[in-house]
């Protein structure tokens, strides 16, 4: 089978097919295909799927070009390893945030359905590995419902439990110890509007960066309530962080249910609330899996290579 592309902007190869042609390259020898270039077009040959999923990329590779204005070999083993990609006429699904050069889509079918229930539920719980964007997709939602002015504030929070370390040993004030657990919440709105906005957002209280703690007591009506790493909440707690739905407001809870920190025999709350409340109309689940890994090629080998051995050792107990 052959498959002729012809490219957007001719003036943009180089940067499409990479230094010393390196994109090009990196194509062909993952998905096996041939592509050679003539002039203002691309042609690809091989077996029907491969060309297809080679001439998916490629579109990809190019909507990137275009918004990002750079790609880079991490961009394209990422749209590589996307074997379930989404259907052009479904890429459409895009979120809008304050930053201007950025629009976050959805990059798997499993991204897609996670946004497609944030927005279809009041209270949405999402588990799976890392690496597949089950905190910067909420924090989008959240961004983009703020945006179109649907919320009137974003409560973004954590437990702050200990991963081997004590936080007690750690240097600096309660603010200074608490701020690593809260860093990669801060990572993702940074993504999403520049500095001075969030920083303006955050002195008038529109967003709150926060310990899990700190929601004790609280209502929050019209407002985006984020609860992430919330595999590491206990029972107690998770029901507190549930609890504080108010009127017009949008709960969003992620974790990764294989790296649970709490100390045995303690249960995760998030673990026992998804048992408790996945059939109520209204909350939705989601469950993420290694194909919706977007980060760098080798996480998806890695988490892979953790759940063999995980699997292995029950096998073991089993005999």
């Amino acid at each position: 089978m052959e498959v002729t592309i012809q490219l957007d902007s001719v003036s943009k190869q180089l940067e499409l097919f990479g230094p010393a042609d390196n994109h090009l390259r990196l194509l062909r020898q993952s998905l096996g295909v041939q592509i050679t270039a003539r002039q203002s077009n691309l042609i690809i040959s091989g077996t029907g799927k491969k060309v297809n999923e080679a001439a998916e990329v490629i579109e990809k590779m190019q909507k990137h070009l275009i918004k990002h204005r750079s790609l880079t070999a991490a961009d394209i083993h990422a749209f590589i390893i996307q074997k379930h990609l989404i259907p052009n006429a479904r890429t459409s699904e895009a979120i809008t945030v304050y930053s201007h050069s950025k629009v976050v889509e959805p990059s798997t079918t499993g991204q897609l359905r996670y946004i497609e229930t944030m927005l279809a539920n009041d209270v949405t719980f999402c588990i799976g590995p890392a690496g597949t964007g089950k905190t910067y997709l909420a924090v989008a939602i959240g961004v983009s419902i703020l945006k179109k002015k649907q919320i009137r504030r974003i409560i973004l929070a954590r437990p702050a439990v200990e991963a081997g370390e004590k936080l007690g040993f750690l240097p600096g004030d309660i603010q200074a110890k608490v701020n690593p657990y809260l860093r990669p919440l801060f990572d993702a709105l940074e993504d999403m509007m520049d500095f001075a906005q969030m920083k303006k957002f955050m002195e008038l209280d529109i967003i709150e960066i926060i310990p899990l703690a700190f929601m004790r007591g609280r209502t929050l009506n019209e407002s985006v309530i984020i609860c992430d790493e919330a595999q590491n909440t206990s029972s107690l707690q998770m029901l507190m962080v549930l609890t504080r739905l108010g009127q017009g407001s949008k709960m969003i809870v992620t974790g990764d249910i294989t790296q649970i920190d709490l100390e045995s025999p303690q249960k995760s709350g998030m673990v026992e609330a998804i048992d408790l409340l996945r059939r109520i109309k209204g909350i939705g689940v989601v469950e993420l899996t290694q194909k919706d890994i977007v980060r760098h090629r080798l996480v998806q080998n890695i988490v892979r290579a953790y759940k063999k051995k995980k699997q292995k050792q029950q096998k073991q107990k089993q005999v």
